[in-house]
């Protein structure tokens, strides 16, 4: 059965997780070295579990308001003319809490995105 190689190297008292086929050298900053050796069905398991972690730290919930830099970003827009221009013509939907403060609505704004995508041939 096939291995996989980890390695667990203390660097600056933090560990640090490699995946590797091989075993590194030490070095001269590395205080400390373990290597655990896995089967791949335990390997790939491990990776699932370690995924699924990750997926759950960072779940974001999404803002229904978010900023007209971020808005920018998701429209791939450059200009806050344009952005005003879009506002203006009503096609996303905005709030201004605050005189210089201008919140877009983020489900107006995929709303928008597709109503202008165009399907494959």
């Amino acid at each position: 059965m096939p291995f996989f190689t980890f390695q667990i190297v203390a660097y600056r008292k933090q560990k640090i997780l490699y995946f590797s086929p091989q075993i590194y050298t030490f070095r001269p900053q590395l205080f400390s070295m373990e290597v655990i050796c896995l089967e791949d069905a335990a390997f790939y398991e491990l990776v699932d579990r370690v995924l699924e972690r990750i997926k759950e730290k960072q779940k974001v919930v999404s803002d229904k308001w978010i900023s007209g830099e971020e808005t920018m970003k998701m429209l791939r827009i450059s200009s806050k003319t344009t952005l005003q221009k879009l506002r203006d013509e009503g096609k996303i939907r905005f709030s201004q809490p605050e005189k210089k403060l201008i919140l877009y609505d983020f489900d107006s704004i995929n709303n928008y995105l597709n109503q202008n995508a165009h399907s494959t041939f």
